[in-house]
C-alpha cells in the first residue's frame, strides 16, 4: 500500500479499519474492507503521507494509526516510537 510494491498475500499484512483505528489483523479474520501493507514502518509512513488508509476505506477524514506503528515496528524489530 505504502510502498506500491507487489508482493504475496502471505508477506502483507493485513489492516482494516474499527470506530476510527487502523488495527492490524494478522489472521484476516475481522470484518469489514482490508488494506494490504508491508511489515515495514517505511512503507507504513508512506502510505500515512500519502492518505492511502482512508482511501483504501472508503472513509473520511484522518485515522488514528498509532497501534498499527506499534505493531508493525515491534514486528520489524524496531522500538516503537515515544
Amino acid at each position: 500500500m505504502g510502498c506500491r510494491k507487489r508482493a504475496a498475500k502471505h508477506q502483507l499484512l493485513r489492516v482494516t479499519a474499527i470506530e476510527g483505528v487502523c488495527v492490524p489483523d494478522p489472521r484476516g479474520a475481522l470484518p469489514g474492507r482490508g488494506a494490504h501493507l508491508h511489515l515495514d514502518p517505511t512503507c507504513l509512513d508512506l502510505a500515512v503521507r500519502r492518505r492511502a488508509f482512508p482511501r483504501a476505506f472508503r472513509l473520511q477524514g484522518s485515522l488514528d494509526t498509532e497501534r498499527l506503528r506499534e505493531y508493525v515496528e515491534e514486528r520489524a524489530g524496531g522500538t516503537p516510537a515515544s
